[in-house]
């Protein structure tokens, strides 16, 4: 096994960090409205007496670009981690399918599946993964009948009290970056290095999210507005109709 030190980690945020602002970024810059007003659920956004265009339009913006970054910054994480349990475990990436990395401690194979956060999937999406984890047992069994393997699913933030699963083990937040690194707080020194530069790579951001708001605003009094008003039931249309 290795060992690696903070500032090995600190030195590999800063180095890549710059990559989930550059994706974040260009996943704004290639918006279209239409695009988020079919994504999003009218009826919600009726009920809850929304009246004005601009609202309306930030809102459901906000909601449409605030699960593509979770999914942008998750797989940043995931990177991070896969470096640490390279460094720390000799860790490898997997070959098989739904498995991130694999390595070798205390004479039994670990096959991990990274996600974000704890509450990753529905349960279509856990029982994929259950069912990955038992593919790629049944494949390194092949060449090595013996062989001891614990699959895990590690979650780089949150917490889960019952982490044993049964066919499974869920490791979340500081038992998973300790899991993977040895380090008990690394979860909590990971927290300084992630905002290198994020003041200038946000005003950056901002510049060009404001003057897509102004222009989606723009775009939908024009298509979904009458009289200076939201007509709800065109944008109903638009977003649910069979043709």
């Amino acid at each position: 096994m290795g060992k690696i030190e903070i500032d090995d980690v600190i030195g590999y945020v800063e180095n890549n960090i710059g990559n989930f602002h550059t994706k974040r970024l260009a996943s704004l810059q290639r918006l279209k409205l239409r695009n988020v007003l079919k994504r999003k659920n009218p009826y919600l956004f009726k009920a809850k007496n929304i009246l004005s265009a601009g609202e309306l339009v930030k809102t459901l913006t906000d909601a449409f670009l605030s699960s593509q970054e979770e999914t942008l910054f998750g797989d940043f994480l995931e990177e991070l981690a896969v470096f640490i349990a390279g460094k720390v475990r000799n860790a490898w990436k997997s070959s098989a399918e739904g498995i991130d990395l694999e390595f070798d401690l205390k004479k039994t194979r670990y096959i991990i599946a990274i996600k974000s956060g704890p509450n990753w999937g529905n349960s279509s999406q856990v029982r994929k993964m259950k069912e990955d984890f038992k593919r790629a047992k049944k494949i390194l069994r092949k060449t090595n009948s013996s062989l001891n393997i614990t699959a895990v699913n590690g979650c780089c933030y949150g917490r889960d009290r019952r982490p044993d699963k049964g066919d499974y083990f869920k490791y979340c937040g500081e038992v998973f970056w300790e899991f993977i690194s040895e380090n008990p707080e690394l979860y909590v020194q990971l927290i300084e290095p992630l905002g290198h530069k994020a003041k200038e790579k946000n005003e950056e951001f901002l510049k060009d999210y404001w003057k897509l708001l102004n222009k989606f605003t723009v775009e939908f009094v024009q298509d979904f507005c009458t009289d200076g008003q939201i007509n709800w039931e065109t944008l109903v249309r638009f977003n649910s109709s069979k043709n």
